[in-house]
């Protein structure tokens, strides 16, 4: 998927995906087993939905970035390396 030349932008979005990826699953692991006991979880959903929301929206964004942050390799040319 990411075969070509990576840029700045690319290593910029892949970081914004990892910490938006870890930020999600932490909210959600705090979801699922320390809010489980109590009765009023609903609160909790209700409170925690705009952090899940930004989560995706991030992660979305960092997944844009690496994609458009890759240079094509012009085929039927060679390119020559230089030292």
């Amino acid at each position: 998927m990411f075969e070509s030349e990576k840029t700045n932008v690319f290593w910029l979005g892949l970081i914004i995906l990892g910490l938006a990826s870890i930020a999600l699953f932490s909210i959600l692991w705090y979801m699922i087993v320390v809010a489980q006991p109590y009765f009023y979880a609903d609160y909790y959903w209700k409170s925690l939905v705009p952090p899940v929301v930004g989560g995706v929206v991030f992660i979305l964004i960092g997944l844009y970035m690496m994609r458009s942050g890759t240079k094509k390799k012009q085929e039927g040319r060679t390119q020559l390396l230089t030292q």
